[in-house]
């Protein structure tokens, strides 16, 4: 006759003692932990919020220019001024975002490619000529600078697209633009020193005004003062290194 087991389960479907010992005897897997859901938390308002720091740091440019009517910003001078800090860090960073090549542009772009833009970023202009081989090797320069210094703004535009009838061997030529009006004209290879390198360029660039912005600081003196000083470790090293190469290839022979 055959042997009938019978298991039953109650209505929550909790194992009935007969499951219990056959779990202790390896013949039933582990039972199945009970379901519990997850507490319930409430949605914290976002005007309850505490303003401190890292609630200013989750906001972007556009909220955070919305603040600066806010209330209860006026009775916290510190929040505000992180506030204030905030922004112009996301400015920045838009700025750098925004550049890092040598743009192309035309007559029709001048105005507002470098004479409206030059408000608020340094611009450089170079006028060139395909045809003009010394123009080649400077927008060499200029495309390692532009990614070099990315809040600076490049750009490149032909010559008689410019200036009319402007002389092919005045070519290259640039001019810096800051506030709207020209703060600088280099004309000619000549003008960079005896090799033209991104070193040298960087270097005339900042010989007397900060041109050259990287992004990583702020708008103050000291920032602006580490990116001349890098410039200028930069064109020493360069310079060094130019050197080296230059005694290491006038010093080697074949020993055959």
């Amino acid at each position: 006759m055959a042997d009938y087991h019978f298991v039953y389960k109650d209505v929550d479907g909790a194992s009935t003692q007969w499951d219990d010992i056959q779990r202790k005897l390896g013949n039933l897997p582990e039972k199945a932990p009970a379901f519990k859901p997850p507490a319930y938390t409430p949605e914290q308002d976002e005007s309850s919020a505490p303003k401190d720091q890292a609630w200013f740091d989750k906001k972007t440019e556009d909220e955070l220019e919305d603040l600066e009517d806010d209330k209860d910003l006026d009775d916290d001078r510190f929040l505000e001024q992180y506030r204030k800090k905030r922004l112009s860090e996301l400015r920045e960073a838009a700025k750098v975002r925004r550049y890092g090549t040598v743009t192309p542009i035309s007559g029709s772009d001048f105005v507002r490619e470098v004479t409206q833009a030059s408000a608020e970023d340094w611009v450089v202009v170079c006028l060139y000529k395909d045809s003009v081989a010394e123009c080649g090797l400077l927008l060499g320069c200029l495309d390692e600078l532009a990614s070099r210094y990315p809040a600076t703004k490049f750009v490149k535009i032909i010559s008689t697209d410019c200036i009319p009838n402007y002389p092919d061997c005045n070519l290259p030529t640039l001019l810096v633009y800051h506030h709207g009006a020209v703060k600088g004209t280099h004309v000619g290879l000549k003008s960079f020193g005896r090799r033209c390198t991104p070193e040298s360029v960087a270097l005339l660039l900042c010989q007397s005004e900060p041109v050259l912005n990287d992004g990583k600081g702020g708008d103050d003196d000291s920032s602006r003062e580490a990116v001349m000083a890098g410039v200028r470790k930069q064109f020493i090293e360069r310079v060094v290194r130019d050197h080296e190469n230059k005694d290491n290839d006038d010093g080697g022979y074949s020993s055959d």
